[in-house]
């Protein structure tokens, strides 16, 4: 199975199955003289980890990181850096009875289309337990982030799960760490706790909008026509289970608005450019802008229901299928750090392409 790489200069290759002995990421291009340790990835780990309260996947792993590789004394070499995560809590048994049955919505069928080779226990490959890779992987972009620029801050929090969204005039960002769904709206938090307990106990499962907002990042980050910033966003947050939608700023609702409602005027204020408004989610022709690059993409619900659902066998039979373990009624919710972590990796690509292709902004403004 090719491609499980991604990154230009800083290049992140994960690797390992949901119910294989470890599962891991190679990052190689990371900059020598990062401060980094298994502690301060493990910190990241942990928000993504299974298990931590009723809304998430009962699978209970510990994720516990190891660094193998690219580090001495304390910080990175320059070299290869390989993060090892050991599987301790897989129930292989759990998926025998679907070993024929090919699961609706899931990548089992075109898996088993293309390779002809299908991991059955918890869907190898294409489990969302691989993002465990890209959040350590991730851990590391964030400390070579805080390295080279100290005032980028990176967020993710869920602004939609189902048809219930959040109401932006009460969003608080210190609001995100105190409930389990990472959302902004304390009102919303409440709502969605009973709503998805629901759905949790009927066996169902729901979809979920994520929304990325990494603030303080300086203009001039990406280029133009096929190395532009949103471009590799947008693949970045495609690749992660289960998205099926990604949009910059305004997004599809651009599609909506007048020329002059979308435009971001400009204005000279003391310390440079400043904007009207952010509608292009801090990206223009693939560049940055220096306001804040906003990023949203959409979790479908989680395919591994109780509920009976039609499929057919590996010989064609017309069969039904309920799968059983232990899922996330809500996938949606442990996206989250991973969507953080996609964008710290893009985010560390673009400033490390920046720096080798014009060191500092050539333009000078006022």
């Amino acid at each position: 199975m090719s491609i499980n790489s991604f990154g230009h200069l800083f290049r992140v290759t994960t690797w390992g199955e949901s119910h294989g002995p470890a599962l891991g990421a190679t990052v190689d291009g990371c900059p020598p003289g990062v401060p980094i340790d298994a502690a301060t990835i493990q910190h990241w780990l942990d928000r993504r980890k299974p298990g931590q309260n009723k809304y998430t996947t009962q699978r209970r792993e510990a994720d516990g990181v190891k660094i193998l590789s690219g580090t001495f004394e304390g910080v990175t070499t320059g070299t290869p850096v390989q993060l090892m995560i050991e599987n301790t809590d897989q129930r292989s048994k759990d998926y025998s009875e679907i070993a024929e049955k090919f699961r609706p919505g899931h990548a089992d069928i075109t898996y088993w289309q293309k390779y002809g080779i299908r991991d059955y226990r918890g869907g190898g490959r294409s489990s969302a337990r691989e993002t465990a890779a890209r959040v350590a992987a991730g851990g590391l972009a964030r400390e070579a982030i805080r390295t080279l620029a100290p005032e980028i801050r990176i967020n993710g929090y869920m602004v939609r799960m189902g048809e219930h969204e959040i109401d932006r005039d009460r969003f608080d960002w210190d609001e995100i760490e105190r409930n389990p769904f990472w959302t902004p709206d304390p009102t919303a938090a409440e709502t969605w706790a009973d709503y998805l307990d629901g759905l949790r106990k009927s066996g169902s499962s729901v979809g979920a909008i994520i929304e990325v907002t990494a603030r303080g990042v300086p203009a001039g980050l990406g280029a133009p026509v096929y190395g532009k910033l949103d471009t590799d966003l947008a693949t970045a947050m495609m690749s992660i289970n289960a998205v099926k939608g990604v949009e910059v700023g305004e997004g599809m609702s651009a599609a909506m608005l007048t020329g002059e409602a979308n435009a971001d005027e400009i204005f000279m204020g003391e310390n440079g450019p400043e904007f009207s408004s952010n509608h292009a989610g801090g990206i223009l022709g693939g560049i940055s802008t220096g306001q804040d690059i906003v990023v949203r993409f959409a979790v479908k619900p989680t395919s591994s229901i109780l509920t009976p659902r039609r499929t057919i066998t590996k010989s064609g039979e017309e069969t039904e299928i309920v799968t059983k373990g232990r899922h996330d009624p809500c996938v949606g919710i442990r996206a989250v750090p991973v969507g953080e972590a996609m964008m710290a990796c893009v985010i560390l690509d673009h400033m490390l392409l920046h720096r080798g292709q014009v060191g500092a902004n050539r333009g000078m403004i006022g």
